[in-house]
């Protein structure tokens, strides 16, 4: 005879004892817990380490220059002079060799040095020959370019250094410039005489195939052109034209710097615009009772921006 407990505790057919409806409940109640308590100890754990999303461009990169804290109030000028867009169109990249010409107080310098130095690149500033005119502030203008950006050199880079003038030399090795730049200092090298002598000196440095970029204060192409530019705007033909006497072929033009509310009629010429802003001729103490507003509102003048390029 069987035992009766042990048919008793015999499982079902299907080898499974099926649960009570209570045992079902309280098994989802306690997966349930079980899982809350899992989140609650997830939560509480610190999150792995995840590489902070770095601020602003990226570093090394030409926006990450011209954003450069280090270039302080000059950034207010980029609504005019609209760096980015016109070195894009100048077609610099990373590794390039750029010679400068004249870059005064350094306002490109400021952008281009730090990007070519972190890129490998190499910067070439083309300063005013010494003695040129025997002006004084030139030559001061020089010292204390040199001394601001030779006291960075982990941010501007090995900046090497050359001069331009009516008897100065080659301005580099001949053939190994990438780019050359001359930012708004045409009309003073035509005051001087020395306007073709750029065009040759540039073209001398430049690689075949590498190019001239031109920024310049325009004037209209209905005015005559003053040989001397004592106005400091110049017919965007005449900058062609000198050009392609030296040997360059042109590329194109853009209206990146453009200003249409420029009308170019003004007391103390470009200068009475800003940034330099002359409240009386060049060299005399500014006039208080000058009023400035509507020069103010024009803004920075009309530019001609041009590339060309030297023949392969």
């Amino acid at each position: 005879m069987s035992d009766p407990t042990f048919r008793a505790a015999r499982l079902p057919a299907s080898g499974l004892m099926r649960p009570s409806r209570r045992g079902l409940i309280l098994g989802a109640g306690m997966a349930g817990l079980v899982a809350a308590c899992d989140n609650r100890k997830k939560a509480a754990e610190p999150a792995p380490d995840t590489p902070a999303v770095p601020e602003g461009p990226p570093e090394g990169s030409l926006a990450w220059a011209i954003a450069g804290a280090w270039r302080g109030e000059e950034r207010a000028r980029d609504e005019w002079r609209h760096p980015f867009e016109t070195l894009r169109f100048f077609d610099l990249q990373p590794k390039m060799t750029v010679v400068d010409f004249w870059p005064g107080s350094g306002w490109y310098t400021e952008i281009l040095a730090p990007y070519l130095a972190y890129n490998g690149g190499k910067y070439v500033a083309v300063n005013f020959q010494a003695g040129l005119g025997n002006d004084p502030a030139q030559a001061a203008l020089v010292t204390a370019y040199e001394q601001r950006f030779g006291a960075n050199p982990r941010l501007y880079g090995e900046i090497e250094y050359s001069d331009f003038g009516p008897t100065s030399g080659p301005v580099a090795e001949a053939n190994t410039a990438d780019l050359v730049l001359f930012m708004s200092r045409l009309h003073y090298w035509m005051a001087a005489g020395i306007a073709e002598k750029a065009f040759a000196d540039a073209y001398s440095v430049l690689r075949p195939g590498a190019t001239l970029g031109i920024e310049q204060h325009r004037l209209s192409a209905e005015k005559d052109q003053d040989p001397i530019a004592a106005s400091g705007y110049v017919q965007e033909a005449y900058v062609r034209q000198l050009a392609a006497e030296a040997g360059f072929i042109f590329v194109s033009a853009s209206e990146i710097n453009a200003n249409e509310r420029d009308d170019r009629d003004h007391p103390f010429g470009v200068d009475t615009l800003p940034p330099m802003r002359l409240t009386a001729p060049q060299g005399q103490p500014p006039d208080p009772d000058f009023d400035r507003t509507e020069y103010d509102e024009i803004g920075e003048s009309d530019r001609m921006t041009l590339k060309f390029r030297k023949p392969e």
